[in-house]
């Protein structure tokens, strides 16, 4: 039998957090009576990350170990072991030991209730406030105002989610922090709990401001997979009507001038401007044209729909 929940966690550099994470996670899951399956993904770790995950391997049938060939990042490293899972529920957390295991029996009762999603709230985090809370107040407020996904703590790694609704879903660049606001597309169930967050205790973050740029790109790319994906058209049509109108209005504003108050044309850059403008314009459309046939052949050539159903009920023979 598969087990109730498979824990996803992405491991790179953390040597002295491997082996007491396990540790704490057994001491929480256990006498919780949750059946699990323990996969932990090597991100390319250069110290001796490996060689205490094999060893727990060894210990522990429920423990699987995947090794990934070199560090892909924190995203692909969690889609390796959403890919790999078998539980009921994906429960994904950090291996630095700021998630608290002890949270996921919570976690996980909010979600037997039919949440698709349960997302950790660190509501009283223990990082710095100017480099890390604060920019992560920022973000939060950023991403649930464009996505129309409300979550206080995107950037929450520890979240239960049922393994149906990751189903079909890829991830690039640095999407995993955005895989509610992804799974909200389909319709999903989502809710929030505050969780601890403890101060870390071995090894160094990973994280830093640097992020915040990829993260504010990825945002982009989240928001126009949410509303325009099956129409691009609507976006890059859109824009290049705009260009178009733009483009003779400066054409009248040229002719005005030269007919009632004898401004040559050649002496202003207003042809330049509007030449400009049209030409971007027919570009932009061309643009969204070739966008929609590539969309078509995404979508029919692997046989995807554009819609998710969650159930069916009392279907009638013929």
């Amino acid at each position: 039998m598969n087990p109730e929940i498979s824990l996803v966690i992405p491991v790179y550099n953390e040597e002295e957090n491997v082996v007491p994470l396990y540790e704490r996670i057994v001491q929480v899951l256990d006498p919780a009576g949750i059946t699990f399956e323990l996969i932990l993904v090597d991100d390319g770790s250069q110290d001796r990350s490996l060689d205490y995950i094999r060893d727990l391997v060894e210990r522990d049938p429920r423990v699987m170990a995947i090794q990934l060939r070199r560090n892909f990042g924190q995203t692909a490293a969690m889609a390796a072991g959403i890919d790999t899972a078998q539980g009921e529920f994906v429960v994904t957390l950090d291996a630095d030991l700021q998630n608290d295991p002890a949270d996921i029996p919570s976690l996980l009762g909010r979600a037997r209730e039919g949440y698709d999603i349960v997302s950790g709230w660190r509501k009283d985090r223990k990082d710095a406030f100017l480099s890390r809370t604060l920019p992560s107040q920022i973000a939060n407020r950023l991403i649930s105002t464009i996505t129309g996904t409300y979550l206080h703590d995107y950037g929450c790694t520890l979240k239960v989610y049922r393994r149906d609704a990751l189903a079909g879903l890829n991830l690039y660049g640095e999407m995993h922090r955005f895989l509610p606001a992804l799974v909200a597309q389909t319709g999903a169930r989502i809710d929030e709990m505050p969780v601890n967050h403890l101060p870390r205790l071995h090894g160094v973050s990973k994280y830093g401001i640097g992020r915040t740029f990829k993260v504010v790109l990825d945002l982009l790319t989240v928001k126009f997979l949410a509303g325009y994906s099956t129409k691009p058209i609507y976006v890059f049509g859109g824009f290049g009507l705009f260009l178009l109108g733009c483009g003779f209005l400066v054409a009248l504003v040229m002719i005005y001038a030269k007919l009632f108050h004898g401004i040559s044309m050649i002496l202003t850059p207003l042809p330049n401007f509007s030449a400009m403008l049209v030409i971007l314009g027919m570009q932009s459309l061309m643009l969204g044209l070739l966008a929609e046939l590539v969309i078509r052949i995404y979508h029919e050539s692997q046989g995807k729909k554009i819609y998710v159903v969650r159930s069916v009920f009392g279907r009638h023979k013929q």
